[in-house]
C-alpha cells in the first residue's frame, strides 16, 4: 500500500462536505491499494498506527514489552526492525493493546497492564516516536475499575479519553466509556457510558466469560459528526465483528443518548450479524481492533467522502483454524470509505448520515 496523502486543498474539502450524505453511487476504487488482502507477516493482534508527514508509525506488544516499527507505508510495516521502547522495568504483569497517538510535538502510547482481573490504563511519552519515553504513569479513570484499550482524541476543542471496562469490580460485560481530559495523561471529571453489548447481535457468544464492547476508534465523518468504531463480541472467536456508534450532530459525546449505534455489524466474518446492505469478509475471520491510519493520529484529519483510505486490523485467516484462536491473529492492512444516508436506529429514534464501509 503506498502512502496516501488524504489532506486535501480546504476549498475542495468544503466543497465534499457540503454535499452532504450522499452514497457513492458504486463503491470508488481502492486509491493506492491492492485489490487483494494483505496480510503483513506481523503475528500479532490489536495494530495501531498513525502517518506523520510520508512516514508510517506502528506500536505494538509481545505481551510483556512494547514495540514501535517505522515504514514508508503500511505494508512496508511487516519488514521494518520492530524498536523495544518500554521494556516493562518495574513488571506491570500482561501488556495489551498499546495506542500511539501524537499530541502536538508528543508521542503517547496507552496501554493496559495487569494480572488476573487487575488491569488498568498507563501511559508513556516522548518527544521522538521511536525512543526516549518516560516511566510508565498510571492513568486514574474515574471509578478505578479493570480498563484496557484506552485512547484520546480531540473533538471540537475538547480532549477525551474512551476505553473498555468493567462498570463494577466482576466480570460479565466491557462497557465503553468516554471521559473529558485535561492533558494527555490527566483526566478531568466523572466517566460516561457511550455503548454496552446490549443488542442481538453483540450477545452471539455460546456461554461467554463475558460481553464485550471493545477496542474504540474515533473518527469525524464528511459532516462533523464524531464515529466510535468498535468491536463486538469475543476476541478469541469468528463472531469478532466491528461496529458503530455515530454521535448526534451537535450532541454531547458524554450523554449516552446523543449516539446512535449501526444496527448490526459493519465489518466481520458471520453474514447472519452484519448489518442490512453489508457484506462479511472473505478472506479473513476473527476481524477487529482496527486502526484507522490517520496523518499524526488526529481525527481532525479524518478524509472527506470519495475514495477509500488506509486501514488496519487483525484477524485470522480462513484456511486457519488455529487453537487457541488468539493465536493466530495477524495484522491486515485494508481500507475504508464513507458510506451515506444510513439510518441507525434505537426504539423509537433513528438517526440518518454517514456510515463506514470496511474492505479486506
Amino acid at each position: 500500500m503506498r502512502a496516501l496523502k488524504f489532506l486535501l486543498m480546504p476549498a475542495l474539502a468544503a466543497a465534499l462536505q457540503a454535499c452532504g450524505p450522499e452514497a457513492p453511487e458504486s463503491p470508488p476504487e481502492a486509491t493506492g491499494t491492492t485489490q487483494q488482502p494483505v496480510r503483513l507477516s506481523i503475528k500479532n493482534a490489536d495494530p495501531s498506527i498513525l502517518r506523520v508527514d510520508s512516514t508510517y508509525i506502528s506500536v505494538e506488544s509481545d505481551g510483556a514489552r512494547l514495540y514501535v516499527r517505522m515504514a514508508p507505508s503500511v505494508d512496508a510495516l511487516a519488514g521494518a526492525a520492530r524498536q523495544l521502547v518500554w521494556g516493562n522495568p518495574t513488571g506491570l504483569g500482561e501488556v495489551w493493546a498499546p495506542e500511539i497517538v501524537r499530541d502536538g510535538s508528543t508521542y503517547v502510547i496507552y496501554f493496559a497492564a495487569g494480572t488476573g482481573n487487575s488491569h488498568r490504563m498507563y501511559a508513556i511519552t516522548s518527544q521522538s516516536p521511536n525512543t526516549g519515553y518516560s516511566a510508565a504513569v498510571r492513568m486514574a479513570l474515574p471509578g478505578d475499575k479493570w480498563a484496557i484499550d484506552g485512547t484520546a482524541f480531540t473533538y471540537r476543542g475538547q480532549r477525551w479519553f474512551v476505553w473498555s471496562g468493567w462498570e463494577g469490580d466482576t466480570n460479565g460485560e466491557q462497557t465503553l466509556f468516554i471521559a473529558r481530559m485535561s492533558s494527555p495523561t490527566a483526566i478531568t471529571g466523572g466517566r460516561y457510558v457511550i455503548s454496552q453489548p446490549r443488542e442481538w447481535w453483540e450477545k452471539v457468544d455460546v456461554n461467554p466469560p463475558t460481553r464485550v464492547n471493545e477496542g474504540p476508534e474515533a473518527i469525524i465523518d464528511p459532516s462533523g459528526q464524531l464515529h466510535i468504531v468498535y468491536s463486538a463480541n469475543g476476541s478469541w472467536g469468528t463472531n469478532y465483528c466491528l461496529a458503530d456508534l455515530r454521535l448526534r450532530l451537535d450532541g454531547d459525546p458524554a450523554y449516552v443518548w446523543d449516539w446512535f449505534k449501526s444496527n448490526g455489524c459493519l465489518f466481520g466474518s458471520r453474514r447472519d450479524i452484519m448489518m442490512s446492505g453489508w457484506d462479511p469478509t472473505l478472506s479473513s475471520k476473527g476481524v477487529g481492533h482496527h486502526t484507522f491510519v490517520l496523518l499524526n493520529g488526529d481525527i481532525n484529519t479524518s478524509p472527506p467522502a470519495g475514495p477509500r483510505f488506509p486501514l488496519a486490523f487483525h484477524g485470522v485467516p480462513n484456511a486457519d483454524n488455529p487453537n487457541p484462536f488468539w493465536s493466530g491473529r495477524y495484522w491486515y492492512s485494508g481500507t475504508f470509505q464513507w458510506w451515506g444516508n444510513v439510518t441507525y436506529t434505537r426504539g423509537g429514534a433513528s438517526n440518518t448520515g454517514w456510515s463506514l464501509k470496511f474492505y479486506e
